[in-house]
């Protein structure tokens, strides 16, 4: 049984792996002509259709050089942007990126501009790593699907999109998560507060929302009475926003001990909560097994409704770190600069570059650590050679000196008139 099973995989992956190879063109050009760019366009998407994308690109670069004012021009771009993507590896997909872009560049208002967003999206996703590991990708591809629904909102791909983007964030919740579980076993309290609530703030739709929230607020209960209304703050959004969740029993409990008001859940999270539940698909037990030979994270559990965060998620201070006595944190200094609305002060007004800020006296401190030690000595090094200029005007210089020496010591004479 075991040796079918297998047989039937190998030849279900040889058959899949030729039918990719012969995939036809998405973007063919159905219109039959005899002229010669059209030719060369048939040519290449043939060679496409075949897996000879380099011979392809060369067609695709003869035919955009020889006809620069073809009507195939734009498809031919494309195509050469496809054919980088089919051939996929690091170096494929990074140059279908750039074709794309360029794509997208000289041809925003083509409807293959969207088609070209939504790939350079699926580049990214393609490559996620799983939720523990990496999330450059993630990042990478949550910022390429968030472009295709700001930029072409219209598109056919939206609805796609959205649902990667859902996928997405998932994904790096679930890392951020991770992170803050961590530190919330640890006892690092401070450090796990902050990773939780941002992922409570920035991903509300996350599978584990509600157990974030859960230890976000164990966290701060933990952190001393200073911190009872975050607490609060924490279990009182497991109340009304998961109402479903397994955690709003014990949630309402610690608000009663915390003496704070239970709230009443909301009917709108409810009814989301419900539609998730009755809508899940589970996965069958082949998929849950060999999860673990995937490149990609497991997103099974992300959600099939709402609308995705849309800005980035945004680093925030562990509120174990002092804040400055001036307010918020950050770089304080006595620099400023404005700009001029009257066009005569540059001719009028002096140039600052002229005037120069005066030597300031060092602190005592400063002067202290730059002076040199009391047992200083310098090293004695090579007398220099003097010239014979120099030395004949030291020799003078020397000379005056003596001379002016000598007179001051000499007694005056008096001068005596007779009468």
């Amino acid at each position: 049984m075991l040796r079918t099973l297998l047989v039937s995989i190998v030849i279900a992956g040889l058959l899949t792996s030729c039918g990719f190879r012969r995939k036809k063109y998405e973007n063919p050009i159905t219109k039959d002509t005899k002229q010669p760019d059209k030719v060369l366009f048939d040519k290449a998407i043939g060679d496409i259709e075949h897996g000879r994308y380099e011979v392809a690109r060369i067609t695709l670069n003869t035919m955009i050089n020889t006809y620069d004012q073809s009507e195939y021009l734009a498809k031919a771009k494309l195509a050469i942007a496809d054919s980088w993507y089919r051939e996929g590896g690091a170096h494929g997909l990074a140059q279908a990126e750039a074709e794309y872009k360029d794509f997208i560049l000289f041809y925003p208002t083509l409807e293959e501009a969207a088609e070209s967003q939504e790939k350079i999206c699926m580049i990214h996703y393609k490559q996620m790593d799983k939720a523990d590991r990496d999330p450059t990708q993630a990042l990478r591809a949550e910022d390429e699907c968030r472009q295709l629904v700001v930029q072409f909102p219209n598109s056919k791909f939206v609805p796609e999109t959205q649902q990667i983007l859902r996928n997405i964030q998932e994904a790096i919740a679930d890392g951020e998560f991770r992170v803050g579980a961590f530190y919330h076993k640890k006892g690092s309290n401070p450090a796990a507060a902050n990773r939780l609530s941002r992922v409570v703030d920035q991903y509300p739709l996350f599978s584990r929302a509600d157990m974030a929230l859960w230890e976000l607020g164990d966290s701060y209960s933990k952190m001393g009475n200073r911190f009872r209304p975050q607490a609060g703050q924490a279990y009182a959004r497991i109340v009304k926003d998961y109402p479903l969740s397994g955690y709003v029993d014990n949630a309402k409990k610690r608000l009663n001990e915390l003496e704070l008001p239970v709230p009443q859940a909301d009917r709108a999270a409810y009814d989301r909560m419900k539609w998730e539940q009755d809508n899940r698909v589970k996965e069958g037990k082949v998929t849950e097994y060999t999860q673990f030979l995937k490149r990609g994270p497991d997103v099974s559990a992300a959600a099939r409704s709402g609308a995705p965060q849309m800005t980035s998620i945004r680093p925030t201070v562990p509120v174990s770190v002092p804040v400055p006595a001036g307010g918020a944190p950050g770089i304080v200094g006595d620099v400023s600069a404005t700009v001029s609305t009257d066009p005569n002060d540059t001719g009028t007004k002096p140039d600052a570059r002229m005037n120069p800020p005066s030597a300031e006296p060092k602190p005592a401190v400063v002067a202290a650590q730059d002076a040199p030690p009391s047992n200083y000595q310098p090293k004695p090094g090579k007398p220099k050679k003097k010239t014979k200029k120099q030395a004949a005007a030291e020799a003078a210089a020397a000379a005056k000196v003596a001379a002016d020496a000598q007179k001051a010591a000499t007694p005056a004479v008096p001068v005596t008139t007779k009468p």
